[in-house]
């Protein structure tokens, strides 16, 4: 097998007489000046692999990407230890750049081949592509603990998204309650503001939202610098009860949705998971892949953060408004959500019920034609509309739970958290089949 290699670097030259010499199945077929050429090269199809010799300081988890979605493994020869422990961090093989050009070359064929690996077992093409690679000198995979770390301090939280189509159906208010419920029951929760269009979590929540704290760990997460201790410190503390939620607040302008790039929140994610039970996301509305971009692989979209949160999520919160507006909504985006992110399982929520909108016993009403029109899914959650309570909430800057705690939303939002509140729910009577 012959790979074609790209190199740049201030100790690419030294790299290339070690390959040449070695004719060996390693073949350099171009010398990039910086990076940003590499990248073009890569997008050419011409090479199979690029070396990074010397100035691996540039690299972050988006050229990674980058280069992998071309199809492109990447080595990166560095000597400074704090840069391959960053390096490790992403998940980048790397290596001294003294390395024996024999070893560089096997070391190269083998990040060939589990990048190829990784290209046929991915779901979709938001997958990770460097995952495969493990990380680099010390072995481990991705979410994976460091030799020495106490089994006792690893956790494995799991991801939650709340989504929902456009038309504002309740989404920030589910995510900030559910987040709110599990924290003041004693679990450690992250609420994080991932909604690249509308971010309105520190809002719900009274925070002041400049630093977008989102932001500022999606650029640790780039540079592989975002440790447990930098997370902590990102994240602002809503005390709820005695208890402490964590939030990451959103983007604080729309404009800025470029800073949520995948590989990035991705590693949010994944920092966010060894140190919480529970990471709740909001998600922005749009599942569309921009496909007029499509002609260049290398330009951001939008959508991205809520793909890969869908994607990634261990739970999925369908949330719709049930009026006669709403519903036909969520049913478009349910089979849209089928379509684009086929591993997704969503439970579907029904919010805002009241009877001016459709009517006597408005929960059979909605279950009666949800079954009709429905993507064949069961509603998991009827959550009524009781607006003074949200009102009051919101006027606050705090959850239900402090403002409202007798309210039926309140309640219903707790149940469906499995939270007991001690407010008994009215027994919904099945509906009588005709």
């Amino acid at each position: 097998m012959n790979i074609p290699v790209a190199t740049v670097g201030t100790a690419a030259a030294g790299v290339l007489d070690g390959l040449e010499r070695l004719q060996g199945p390693v073949t350099v077929v171009r010398r990039c000046t910086e990076l940003t050429e590499m990248l073009a090269v890569a997008q050419t199809g011409m090479v199979r692999a690029a070396i990074v010799a010397g100035d691996a300081e540039e690299i972050t988890a988006g050229i990674a990407d980058r280069l992998g979605s071309a199809g492109v493994a990447l080595v990166a020869l560095a000597d400074d230890p704090m840069l391959r422990r960053r390096l490790d961090a992403l998940n980048i093989l790397n290596a001294p750049t003294g390395l024996d050009p024999g070893d560089l070359a096997e070391l190269i064929s083998t990040a060939v081949l589990a990048l190829g690996r990784s290209a046929r077992t991915a779901g979709t093409a938001m997958a990770d592509p460097g995952a495969a690679l493990g990380s680099g000198t010390n072995g481990e995979g991705p979410g994976e603990p460091a030799p020495g770390t106490p089994e006792s301090e690893v956790r494995a939280g799991t991801v939650t998204a709340v989504w929902g189509p456009a038309g504002a159906p309740g989404r920030t208010t589910l995510a900030i309650n559910l987040a709110a419920e599990q924290a003041a029951a004693g679990r450690s929760v992250i609420l994080i503001d991932a909604d690249t269009y509308g971010a309105s979590v520190a809002v719900g929540l009274g925070l002041l939202d400049e630093s977008a704290g989102i932001a500022q760990a999606c650029r640790l997460a780039d540079q592989g610098m975002l440790d447990d201790g930098s997370l902590r410190a990102l994240a602002a503390s809503v005390s709820l009860r005695g208890h402490q939620l964590a939030v990451l607040t959103g983007v604080t302008r729309s404009d800025r949705w470029v800073e949520l790039r995948p590989p990035a929140l991705d590693g949010v994610l994944e920092a966010a998971r060894r140190l919480f039970d529970l990471i709740i996301v909001d998600c922005g509305f749009s599942l569309e892949t921009d496909e007029e971009l499509s002609f260049d692989t290398m330009a951001p979209r939008r959508n991205a953060a809520t793909l890969l949160v869908l994607e990634k999520a261990d739970t999925i919160y369908a949330v719709g408004a049930a009026d006669a507006v709403g519903v036909p909504r969520l049913v478009r985006a349910v089979a849209e959500l089928a379509e684009t992110v086929p591993t997704a399982d969503p439970l579907i929520v029904l919010n805002k019920v009241r009877a001016s909108s459709v009517g006597r016993q408005p929960e059979n009403q909605l279950g009666g034609a949800w079954e009709r029109f429905g993507p064949g899914r069961q509603i998991s959650a009827f959550l009524p509309a009781d607006y003074d309570a949200a009102d009051a909430a919101l006027l606050s800057g705090t959850a239900l739970l402090e403002t409202a705690p007798a309210s039926a939303l309140r309640a219903a939002i707790a149940d469906l958290a499995g939270i007991r509140t001690g407010r008994r729910r009215p027994v919904r009577r099945p509906r009588r089949a005709k």
